[in-house]
């Protein structure tokens, strides 16, 4: 049989193959963080981010006024037509003479 060498239950923590790894490592992650350049903040990023959201601010508080102002206009429409659709004649309390109208109430004092 051949030698093959230390088998895995040999190489825990100690071994070429551990120093070999580690350097692979630390060479491939060095060459990862030299790609990464740092992020330059904009010099008015915070007074875009403010217009913006100020703008959002407003464009939400004109439509709720609108719909508000719809919602008031269309009550008074619907409230205006329902009272126009009552009966023209008076209805079964105003259907009496005015001597049995007045002989019904309560007397007035006369001063």
């Amino acid at each position: 049989m051949k030698d093959t060498g230390p088998g895995p239950e040999a190489m825990n923590d100690t071994g070429p193959d551990r120093a070999r790894t580690e350097r692979e490592l630390r060479d491939a992650l060095e060459a990862l963080a030299g790609g990464v350049q740092p992020a330059r903040p904009l010099p008015d990023a915070y007074r875009t981010a403010r217009g913006e959201w100020l703008r959002r601010e407003r464009r939400r508080r004109l439509v709720l006024a609108v719909l508000i102002a719809v919602v008031f206009a269309l009550a008074t429409l619907i409230g205006l037509w329902v009272l126009n659709q009552a009966p023209a004649h008076p209805g079964v309390i105003f259907s009496g003479t005015g001597d049995a109208v007045r002989g019904a109430s309560l007397p007035r004092p006369h001063p």
